[in-house]
């Protein structure tokens, strides 16, 4: 039985899907050769808490890539809504340079070395113990080394294409 054209799995049509996958927003992190990087990030996700463990995925054309990569450490900065417009900045908008987009905000060490925002929602802090390559992305298999618990009191999501505030006490 041949599949209708509606309902296809292209490039196009997934990318649109996933648009409509609401996700947390995240600046990920790390410190090397040329100093501190960074890019804004919503592939992110909790594989297990024993040991606690999550996964990035990172574009292999991305320029932080090979950077975070030779690194072996990052940082997942969870975002709250208060860095909506950090967010793009990091995501490349307006081509700031990197030493510009971290003196955006303040920044801790905690035991990797990367950088963590000092209001973040939540940081991870975390060395790479596994890297498996997936079509255009490397998949980062990240031990937590240490966690920064920040007050934020909301949420950053995106999704539809936009930013969307996450409050607890929303109904």
């Amino acid at each position: 039985m041949r599949m209708s054209e509606k309902f296809r799995a292209d490039r196009q049509r997934f990318r649109e899907a996933m648009s409509r996958l609401g996700a947390a927003v995240n600046i990920i992190t790390t410190s090397g050769a040329d100093g501190d990087v960074g890019f804004t990030a919503s592939a992110v996700c909790s594989v297990t808490d024993d040991p606690p463990t999550l996964l990035v995925c990172v574009n292999k054309n991305a320029s932080q890539h090979d950077a975070i990569i030779a690194a072996g450490f990052l940082c997942v900065n969870v975002l709250a809504h208060e860095h909506e417009e950090l967010s793009p900045v990091f995501a490349g908008a307006g081509n700031v340079p990197m030493a510009e987009r971290f003196a955006k905000a303040d920044w801790l060490r905690l035991a990797t070395g990367a950088p963590v925002l000092a209001s973040a929602a939540a940081a991870f802090d975390c060395r790479i113990s596994q890297v498996v390559e997936v079509g255009t992305h490397s998949v980062l298999f990240c031990a937590v080394q240490a966690i920064h618990l920040g007050g934020a009191k909301s949420g950053l999501i995106y999704h539809g294409r936009a930013y969307h505030r996450v409050s607890p006490n929303a109904a």
